[in-house]
């Protein structure tokens, strides 16, 4: 009776031996499978190259660093224009845009185009300061607007402009800007 019990219980450690050997094969296998995988594909990485630290996109809300630096691109898409680039002027503020808002911001993009179109006014704008607050989703920069006419500039102002934006799921989305005028702002969806 011992001797089959003792049969028995060697045959069964036998399994488990087998059955352990044939799962560390089949984990070795799909180890090796994937580190191949990961040697021969392609690798890709987002490279900003402005950034000073690395930036992080939460869904608790927008950063202080990722609101300045939207601000700041939005800001040179918005402000500087030229009758050679209108068209994709609007389509790039309109990208930039929350759904909820653009058929406002369009009216003004168009309002703007159909006035620049055919002349030679241009505008660029350079930042000088930004206030941001991340807990309200709006910011404001302040610089000089100028304005040229041809080729000679016949404006240079000081001027700040608020941007409102929403967020919503990860992304950081414009819903209004405008020039910003004493203690009132001018918030017609784009600057005038």
């Amino acid at each position: 009776m011992d001797l089959s019990h003792s049969h028995s219980q060697g045959q069964r450690v036998l399994r488990q031996r087998n059955l352990l050997a044939g799962t560390a094969i089949v984990l070795a296998l799909i180890v090796l499978l994937l580190l191949g995988l990961a040697l021969t594909r392609d690798r890709q990485v987002v490279l900003l190259p402005v950034l000073k630290s690395p930036l992080t996109i939460s869904s608790a809300g927008v950063s202080r660093e990722y609101l300045e630096m939207i601000t700041r691109d939005t800001a040179m898409l918005t402000l500087n224009r030229s009758p050679q680039n209108l068209d994709y002027w609007m389509n790039a503020v309109l990208d930039i845009t929350s759904p909820r808002t653009q058929g406002q911001v369009k009216a003004d993009l168009l309002r703007i185009m159909t006035e620049q179109r055919g002349s030679s006014i241009a505008q660029f704008f350079t930042v000088q300061s930004m206030k941001l607050d991340p807990k309200a989703l709006r910011s404001e920069v302040t610089g000089e607007l100028h304005t040229i006419v041809g080729s000679r500039q016949v404006a240079s102002e000081a001027r700040t402009f608020r941007y409102d934006w929403e967020y919503s799921g990860l992304s950081l989305k414009l819903i209004g800007f405008g020039m910003v005028t004493t203690g009132k702002d001018k918030q017609t969806g784009s600057p005038s």
